[in-house]
């Protein structure tokens, strides 16, 4: 054991009785930590002591680094508990801290990342900052003893610098909701915005291994989607080709989990062949909507496949009991990353057989000398597969199935090693994302398992996570806690508004329009127009801060504006679709400057601009001639669509998509409308496909 270092120790700090992951991952730390709360903070006003504010989340390699260096050390430890009062936070619970303070490190250094880690005056606001710190000084980094001493120098001697300057750093923190702030007044945003985005990415594409700009490269699942729909719109070429490029490459590449299915959060490289090893649900839910998309407008068989894996993965590997979604898979595994989805040549034809085990290894790149820390990465880049299956005499579609077993043996075998920790935490928010992209899956490919899927973690979500009709953030161990976020009403409504336009419960669809109405009522700004990212009535912050821009997440101002568009369509509802035009209105002179870094709120403007095809069913859900409806109009990429189904008769014709309406002749009929003009009525798919267009 290295000198300072101590093993856990018997007694638990104050995050005993915490559910988070991450939290408990400390619990036995020397250091005494806090959770976020009146508890510590009290403490730090109290005793006039500074705050170290540590922020991270239990899938980070980095976190886990820092833990074991200095978090474990008992010289830092006593250090930290004599002189300053320690706070720990998972980020993935309170984002609303995660976003504020993260912001603080941006403007003090120039970059952020987690661990996040700060300094702050007794009451919150922040002076110093960083990211990881070694325990001792080292490559050029600052030692995190030496760092904690110099900040305790200066605290002691020069109290009032340090005030005045963490004064001006919060200044400059509520400057920037100020400068996201938006108009109430003006032209919305639009496909100007739109089609100056696809020119703005196409300066950064990456022609040979896709995505947008050098290493490391993150999926940019809000752009593509956006670059989908302009294609769509537009006709043009280059957005189809940047997205089939990245597509590819992602997933032919080690990002890719070539053996189980799913991808890592991003690669460190720009081919996409070495990955971050942990795996994130929201990567996976967006991820598989692309693909799924993608494979309407092109019919690739790859991008079905890679969007059926890996929501076959998360089937089997990010569930929870009762049908929720967990939140992350560690990139960790004994101490080391990515050990758990290495192999070497050796290890592969022992399981597989000299033959088997061979072709195998030749497909998927794994070499003697390995291409990651002497063992290898699964990935298909080494040469094209329709080329290899040539060589080998067969189609490529035949040795996928060749090897499709062969992947499977290994999956079994994978499993038999010590597993990655999984945070089995249920966001709101994530669990939005996962419901609506195994409801989009179901639309496109119509297996049942996926419709399954969504509606029960959806069901397991409003059981569980609300109460007293307020939405919760985070789920564990049988207690739901914290006030929910813009993103968990936003992304649960849409996901639940796909829920009903894959199986028509109306459930489905009352329970986001209650969502979107909620979240009108305590997130939006009346003043100048938009959305806050906390409630009207959220603890008290530096600042309230907004979800504006794309990052790892959609916006969630964006995915609140389109899902209240649909939902408008869907009921109607002038009170439902004016918030959104508020927004698009009040965030265009932002967009206008950089319309890149805004994909999901010019989704949500080429929603707004139409037309919107409606289309609405009439028949019995399980009749072959309604399914058959359903499929072609299921069967094209129509993005600015809604869908409502209803049997003769039944309670649901009283929705505006439906009302009126009836079949032709007593067989299930389609009705579309666009730009306030109906097409006839059909019972015939083939017309309905024809008159539907669309790729």
């Amino acid at each position: 054991m290295k000198p300072g270092r101590t093993p856990p120790q018997e007694t638990p700090n104050h995050l005993v009785g915490q559910t988070s992951p991450y939290l408990l991952q400390h619990l036995h730390n020397p250091v005494d930590w806090y959770p976020w709360g009146a508890e510590a903070l009290g403490k730090a006003e109290k005793e006039r002591k500074p705050i170290f504010l540590s922020i991270g989340y239990a899938a980070c390699h980095w976190c886990h680094v820092m833990e074991k260096e200095s978090f474990e050390n008992r010289e830092i430890a006593a250090f930290l508990n004599a002189n300053f009062v320690a706070i720990k936070v998972d980020r993935e619970e309170r984002p609303d801290l995660d976003d504020i303070y993260m912001n603080a490190v941006q403007i003090m250094t120039g970059q952020g990342g987690w661990p996040l880690s700060l300094i702050l005056t007794p009451d919150g606001r922040p002076f110093f900052g960083g990211t990881y710190f070694p325990p001792d000084n080292r490559q050029g980094r600052a030692g995190f003893l030496a760092v904690l001493r110099k900040i305790h120098e200066i605290w002691t001697t020069r109290q009032d610098e340090v005030q005045e300057s963490a004064g001006r750093l919060t200044e400059h923190l509520r400057g920037i909701g100020d400068f996201l702030q938006g108009a109430a007044d003006g032209a919305p945003a639009g496909r100007s915005e739109m089609a100056r985005a696809a020119v703005e990415v196409a300066g950064r594409f990456d022609e040979v291994w896709g995505g947008f700009g050098p290493a490391p490269k993150f999926p940019p699942e809000s752009m593509l989607a956006l670059l989908l729909r302009e294609h769509a719109r537009s006709g043009e070429a280059h957005s189809l080709r940047m997205v089939e490029t990245t597509l590819e490459r992602m997933a032919l590449g080690g990002m890719y989990d070539q053996v189980g299915g799913g991808f890592a959060r991003y690669s460190t490289d720009e081919r996409w062949l070495v990955p971050h090893f942990e795996k994130m649900l929201y990567n996976q839910a967006q991820l598989a909507c692309v693909f799924v998309d993608a494979w309407l407008v092109t019919q690739r068989p790859l991008y079905r496949r890679i969007a059926e894996e890996t929501l076959d993965f998360v089937r089997r590997e990010m569930t929870a009991p009762g049908g929720g979604f967990c939140s992350s898979l560690d990139a960790d595994s004994e101490g080391h990353e990515g050990l758990f989805y290495l192999w070497t040549h050796a290890e592969v034809a022992r399981i597989l057989g000299s033959d088997d085990g061979e072709l195998f290894c030749r497909i998927y790149g794994i070499t003697p000398e390995g291409n990651f820390e002497g063992k290898s990465i699964p990935n298909l880049l080494g040469g094209d597969l329709a080329e290899q299956a040539k060589a080998l005499g067969v189609g490529e579609e035949d040795l996928l199935r060749r090897l499709a077993p062969l992947r499977a043996k290994l999956l079994t075998a994978r499993a038999r090693r010590v597993r990655p920790a999984t945070d089995d935490k249920v966001l709101t928010a994530w669990n939005g994302l996962m419901i609506g992209a195994f409801a989009r899956a179901f639309q496109a490919f119509g297996r049942e398992e996926d419709l399954a899927s969504a509606r029960q973690a959806a069901r397991f979500v409003l059981e569980n996570l609300s109460e007293n009709d307020r939405l919760l953030a985070s789920y564990r161990e049988g207690r739901a806690q914290l006030n929910a976020y813009l993103d968990d009403h936003a992304f649960l409504a849409r996901g639940l508004l796909e829920l009903y336009e894959s199986g028509f419960e109306r459930a489905d669809l009352d329970a986001a329009t209650r969502l979107a109405r909620r979240m009108v009522e305590r997130f939006e700004d009346r003043t100048a127009g938009g959305f806050f990212f906390t409630s009207d009535d959220h603890e008290k912050l530096l600042t309230r801060s907004r979800s504006l821009y794309d990052g790892a997440l959609p916006a969630g101002a964006g995915v609140a504006a389109e899902v209240l568009l649909r939902l408008a369509a869907h009921r109607n509802d002038p009170t439902l679709r004016a918030p959104a035009e508020r927004t698009l209105r009040a965030y265009r002179p932002i967009v206008a400057r950089a319309p890149s870094g805004f994909a999901s709120l010019l989704i949500a403007a080429d929603f707004a601009q139409g037309p919107v095809v409606e289309i609405a069913i009439l028949g019995p859900r399980e009749d072959p001639g309604t399914r058959a409806l359903l499929a072609a109009a299921r069967s094209r990429f129509l993005p600015n669509r809604i869908v409502g189904l209803a049997s003769p008769g039944g309670p649901d014709r009283d929705l505006p998509l439906l009302e009126g309406k009836g079949p032709l002749h007593g067989k299930p009929t389609a009705y579309v409308c666009r730009n306030y003009a109906c097409h006839a009525p059909t019972i015939d798919p083939e017309v309905l496909a024809r008159t539907l267009g669309g790729s």
